[in-house]
């Protein structure tokens, strides 16, 4: 369990740190090609998102890995499982059903890793 834990974090973790730091430093120009729904908030609440995913990254990995507060990485989890509830309800609110998919597969790889997470309980 503990190897498909590493496999399946470390995986959501390289995608959250990409997308979270994406979200982070780049303007709102840069980012609309690829994110459409960034014109209908503020830039501040799309840096918080961004800084929630890298977080969450980080609590993925960082505290299973040194030994220190583990139980962190099932709450990085369920951070993440709430962070794609919200990206979920944003996409179908805005009538995006195309790029649900993404979610869906994002959702479902965090409440996967949230369920072995329970190791480090």
């Amino acid at each position: 369990m503990i190897v498909a834990y590493w496999i399946v974090a470390g995986l959501l973790a390289l995608f959250y740190v990409y997308s979270g730091g994406v979200k982070i430093v780049r303007s709102r120009d840069a980012l609309r090609p690829m994110m459409a729904w960034v014109d209908d908030m503020p830039l501040a609440r799309v840096r918080l998102i961004g800084v929630l995913e890298v977080l969450g990254a980080i609590g993925l990995v960082l505290p299973p890995l040194t030994g220190i507060a583990p139980w962190l990485a099932l709450a990085a989890a369920i951070g993440l499982v709430l962070v794609q509830i919200g990206g979920i309800v944003l996409h179908v609110s805005r009538g995006e059903a195309r790029v649900l998919g993404l979610n869906v597969a994002l959702l479902a790889a965090a409440g996967v890793t949230t369920w072995l997470a329970t190791v480090w309980l």
